[in-house]
């Protein structure tokens, strides 16, 4: 069975801690953890094998489309769980499904880590403590900034390490050695329904119910044109093209009458309007 080397694993881990951490800055990095596209993309380049890497990643996207933050932790990591899931479907040879259910326990283990990752800035919140009583800005910026960041790479990057070098193949060897069996089509069957739900829970977050006809007929055309072999850069053609008649056909509906301006001195008004209650002053 192929193994992910020392470099490999480092790089990867590597990647996932600056996710973590929040490093690459604040909303990027944030859509990053939300979405496993970009871990998956990372991934792939590192492994050699970019198109395979994004059929699974794609899968894993579904079942987080619903996913995101208010504040806080998430119930899952998107990132974390593409970090391992990817690489155990690469060096497995595993169908996307498989991937998905690999993938899903991952992200919760890895919702637990980055809660703990919140444990550990409590001790270093004294430092900002006694930064802002001393009101030294270059104090402030290191202990918001720089001990944190360097507390998630020794957090994140020694546990996605032994992860990803020593946990990854063992994986991928189980599932490859069950392949055939009754397991692994559970697996798939639980993966395909995992994709569903997610794809389920951003209809039910985003649709609103006069944009629901457009997710029917974006449903339908795909039944009907499949036999045609129509790209995903085509559909987003009809999207924009379909998008624009819409919003070209609402302009106007919703805008209110225009009021009467200060110099109308002349205008009538209804006996029953407000402002002529001052005619008696």
């Amino acid at each position: 069975m192929e193994t992910l080397s020392v470099l490999q694993s480092l790089l990867i881990a590597l990647w996932t801690a600056a996710v973590m951490s929040r490093w690459l800055g604040g909303g990027a990095t944030l859509t990053l953890r939300f979405s496993p596209l970009m871990t998956g993309l990372v991934v792939g380049i590192i492994m050699g094998n970019v198109p395979q890497a994004m059929i699974v990643t794609a899968s894993l996207q579904m079942i987080y489309m619903g996913v995101f933050s208010p504040g806080g932790s998430m119930p899952a990591e998107p990132s974390i769980a593409a970090a391992i899931a990817v690489p155990v479907a690469l060096l497995g040879d595993l169908s996307p499904e498989a991937a998905i259910a690999v993938a899903v326990p991952v992200g919760l283990l890895g919702s637990y880590l980055y809660q703990f990752r919140f444990f550990i800035n409590t001790f270093l919140g004294k430092y900002t403590d006694k930064a802002v009583e001393d009101l030294n800005a270059k104090a402030i910026a290191r202990s918001v900034i720089v001990y944190p960041t360097i507390a998630s790479f020794l957090l994140f990057v020694p546990l996605v390490f032994v992860s990803l070098y020593f946990g990854a193949p063992v994986i991928a060897d189980v599932i490859t050695a069950l392949e055939g069996t009754v397991v692994i089509h559970v697996l798939e069957v639980v993966g395909g329904g995992l994709a569903a739900i997610g794809i389920a829970t951003t209809i039910y977050v985003i649709g609103r119910k006069d944009y629901m006809v457009f997710f029917f007929l974006a449903y339908f055309m795909s039944i009907v044109m499949k036999s045609l072999e129509v790209t995903m850069v085509t559909y987003a053609i009809f999207g924009i093209i379909i998008a624009l008649i819409f919003v070209q056909s609402q302009k106007g509906k919703n805008v209110p009458a225009a009021s009467n301006g200060g110099g109308n001195a002349g205008a009538t008004f209804d006996g029953d309007d407000d402002d002529d209650y001052d005619d008696g002053f």
